[in-house]
């Protein structure tokens, strides 16, 4: 029965018995072959010439077609004669066996006829029928560490290194194929697959490359079908998937299985239009294989002759290198040999892994597995039966590139348009709303009129059709979004100009939306894109995706005019302060005066005359003298004489200087440095919760914010208050608070701080209450919220929406 595994879910079943019997039977038939033959070979070494003292070295190979052995003998002897690959004194010989079908045979012939003659490597071909030859080679060479190179064996299962050592190839296992699909689906713009693959060993290495590779490339396995290899009964799996969105299938299977499938898809008619697929090289030989499908060609898969040479070009530039860096050891000269595996053959064979050749059929070039790298196909396309070649994915400049004719390709249902790849449209009807800095719209008399950043933008079911020319934020964003999902969209403006709100119809608990949301809950329109506020409300009709920006509520206002009188430049220092140096200067004047009057060496001790008295410091010149240092005046005459006097005078200078100090930076701070704040403290003030009659606010009807103090209990008053007051539209209300018809407009954060930037007479308060965000609404259960939510945050963590961060 088949088995489905979901997407994200790799599970790998068991080997069918059969196949894994057989092939743990040839493992064990192999060891005892070779067992068998180091029991009763006891000769150590036989004929065999060491390394070091021989210039010959041996090449066998194991081929299924005869034609090809003079092909074979003769590049053996041409690279014998370049001198760039084979230092000067060595020669290559070639050794041949023929395939044998069966598998025991081959490696009892390898044993006798290769190994025996002390071959370096091998080369070895894959058998007209039966599978299990190139197995029992690569087990019996990789037992005595030989080199295999395989020029057709493409089974999966000989990527497994525990079990196939020394296995290299020149052409790539079957689920290299993977690496093709993926560049498709990226090339195609799809994102989403059903993935369909047999459980035997190809169909499972096919599935986990694919699985790692789209990862990487964020293409999502919706869902994984596995069927037993001869029973495709997979009628029922099919049939689940057209509860998926996704319709693009890749089909892994050989050619027998594929008949089968392709008749149950048929039954089920998932070839029509709508539908793609993309399958396997061996499905293109099935003889119902529908029209529309695309698949891939090896390119040069059946020269052998071509892959004849690459393979001893690449054995003799490996042997090169071996021969100049190395100690070489001797080679096992039969199945018998005392130490069995060959020391110097692992370093050959990663030797032989490291060549990169510009052979005859491409690119030679392996992985760390030994797997054939940069191998070309060409992409075809099943038309009336036939394959058209229609793309190829080659080596180029030093990497795989892809080049696909998609206006050549017939789709499923003789379509000539790329499908969608989904079961929904590509082609969206999105819906907006003016608001600066979010969209701009200016009216234009004809379509042409709009530059290349603006989308053309009309009004929704106006009688007079008025076109706009839109731009800003969320038009930037919406060209963004459609560029990275692979949409279209027709874009129009909503007739009453309002983000939505909703009304209970005739009493009852039935809702009517209006605005934008009501577009789209009627399914007039496929998405919002607009600073449409996240809330409650409207979340249980629509979808929302995560928010492009973060926002709260806040208040604007007109500027309140400063009050400007004479005494302003007393303001830096309070009343009390202003007495207090009052007070202080005439304090300090009188104690030097009394100081200086009293002391010694002051007026005291001077003689009664004119003269002296004059030079003497009286009151009114301590006082001259205290508001002089306080105002940073020069004092000419009348400064104290004595000790004591001098040291307080000193001290006032200091207490003086501080003084002033603080008094500039003060008023620099009063009136250079001070900003306006408006009068409201925020969504608490007394005037809001409380208003008089010539204090109004408002906010915009079926707004967000409308919304808000509808649904807040503790707000029940304001709402009241504003709710016969409320503007249509913000620009509207932003006006009246210019003109001072409005009071107080209480909006989104993210508008008004743009409002108050460009207009010095405009300030909000500083406090933010409801703090919530902007998303793109879509219709309830859309299949685009998930992709748009994704692509979002993706352009966040590439800090791609900075423009009002």
């Amino acid at each position: 029965m088949p088995h489905a595994v979901k997407s994200g879910i790799f599970h790998w079943k068991k080997k069918p018995a059969l196949q894994y019997g057989v092939q743990m039977a040839l493992q064990t038939i192999v060891f005892c072959i070779l067992f068998s033959a180091q029991q009763h070979d006891g000769s150590i070494g036989g004929v065999a010439v060491a390394y070091e003292n021989s210039k010959i070295f041996k090449v066998g190979a194991v081929l299924s077609n005869g034609d090809n052995i003079a092909y074979l003998y003769q590049v053996v002897e041409d690279i014998t004669y370049e001198p760039d690959i084979l230092p000067p004194g060595v020669t290559l010989h070639a050794v041949f066996i023929p395939m044998n079908p069966n598998p025991i045979r081959t490696a009892q012939k390898v044993c006798d006829d290769l190994i025996s003659a002390t071959v370096h490597a091998v080369i070895i071909s894959h058998p007209n029928s039966g599978e299990l030859s190139p197995a029992a080679v690569s087990y019996t060479c990789g037992f005595y560490n030989i080199p295999v190179i395989g020029i057709s064996s493409r089974d999966s299962s000989l990527s497994d290194k525990n079990l196939h050592a020394s296995f290299l190839r020149t052409v790539p296992p079957y689920s290299h194929q993977a690496d093709v699909w993926i560049e498709l689906l990226k090339f195609l713009h799809y994102k989403c697959v059903v993935f369909i693959h047999s459980s035997d060993n190809n169909g499972r290495y096919t599935l986990g490359r694919f699985q790692n590779l789209a990862d990487k490339a964020k293409i999502k396995l919706d869902d994984v079908i596995e069927y037993e290899p001869g029973f495709t009964d997979i009628i029922q799996d099919l049939e689940k998937t057209k509860d998926l969105h996704c319709r693009v299938f890749i089909l892994y299977a050989n050619t027998e299985d594929a008949e089968s499938i392709f008749r149950e898809v048929e039954q089920l008619k998932m070839t029509s239009s709508g539908f793609i697929w993309i399958v396997s090289e061996q499905v293109l030989m099935a003889p119902n294989k529908p029209d529309g499908i695309l698949a891939l060609t090896l390119v040069n898969a059946l020269d052998v002759k071509g892959h004849i040479r690459d393979s001893i070009y690449i054995i003799g530039y490996g042997l090169g290198e071996l021969i100049t860096k190395e100690n070489i050891t001797s080679a096992p000269d039969s199945c018998g040999t005392v130490g069995r595996a060959w020391e110097t053959g692992k370093k050959f064979v990663e030797y032989l892994k490291a060549q990169k050749l510009p052979g005859k059929t491409g690119r030679v070039a392996f992985d760390e597995k030994g797997d054939r790298l940069n191998s070309d196909y060409d992409i075809v396309n099943v038309v009336d039966g036939e394959t058209v070649k229609v793309g190829d994915y080659v080596y180029s400049k030093s990497q795989m590139d892809l080049k696909l004719n998609i206006s050549d390709i017939r789709w499923p249902g003789n379509q000539t348009t790329k499908p969608l790849g989904y079961i929904v449209p590509t082609h969206l009807k999105v819906v907006t709303s003016e608001e600066e800095p979010f969209v701009w719209a200016r009216p234009v008399e004809s379509d042409d009129e709009c530059s290349e950043d603006e989308i053309l933008c009309p009004r929704a079911n106006s009688s007079l059709q008025q076109t706009y020319c839109c731009r800003g934020y969320c038009m930037d964003l919406l060209r963004k979004l459609g560029n990275d999902l692979n949409f279209t969209y027709d874009l129009y403006q909503v007739e009453d100009g309002q983000f939505g709100s909703f009304e209970y119809v005739n009493g009852s608990k039935k809702k009517y939306w209006t605005g934008m949301m009501g577009d789209l809950v009627y399914e007039k329109a496929d998405m919002i894109v607009a600073p449409l506020t996240i809330n409650p409300e409207r979340s249980q009709v629509i979808e929302f995706t995560k928010p492009f920006k973060y926002q709260g509520i806040t208040i604007l206002e007109k500027k309140q005019p400063k009050s400007s009188t004479l005494a302003s430049f007393l303001q830096p220092f309070e009343q009390t302060l202003w007495i207090l140096v009052m007070v202080s200067v005439h304090v300090v004047a009188l104690a030097l005066y009394l100081l200086d009057r009293f002391s010694p060496f002051g007026r005291y001790k001077l003689p009664n005359s004119d003269a002296t008295e004059e030079d003497a410091l009286n009151l009114s010149s301590a006082i001259w003298f205290a508001w002089g240092v306080l105002l940073n005046s020069g004092i000419g005459e009348g400064t104290p004489r004595s000790f004591s006097a001098r040291v307080l005078g000193m001290v006032w200078a200091g207490f003086a200087m501080i003084v002033v100090a603080s008094y500039t930076a003060n008023l620099a701070a009063f009136l250079v440095l001070d900003r306006p704040e408006t009068s409201l403290t925020g969504i608490n003030d007394a005037r809001l919760r409380n208003p008089l009659e010539n204090f109004t606010y408002a906010t915009v009807k079926g707004s967000a914010v409308d919304m808000y103090f509808r649904r807040q209990v503790e707000l029940s008053n304001m709402y009241r208050t504003m709710e016969g007051k409320n503007y249509d539209t913000a620009e509207e209300a932003i006006a009246a608070v210019k003109s001072g018809e409005l009071n107080a407009f209480i909006w989104d954060s993210s508008r008004l701080e743009y409002e108050a930037a460009q207009d010095c007479d405009l300030v909000t308060a500083r406090e933010q209450f409801g703090r919530s965000g902007y998303g793109i609404g879509l219709q309830k259960n859309s299949f685009w919220a998930d992709q748009v939510t994704l692509a979002l945050l993706e352009m966040h963590e590439n800090n791609q929406n900075t423009l009002l961060a």
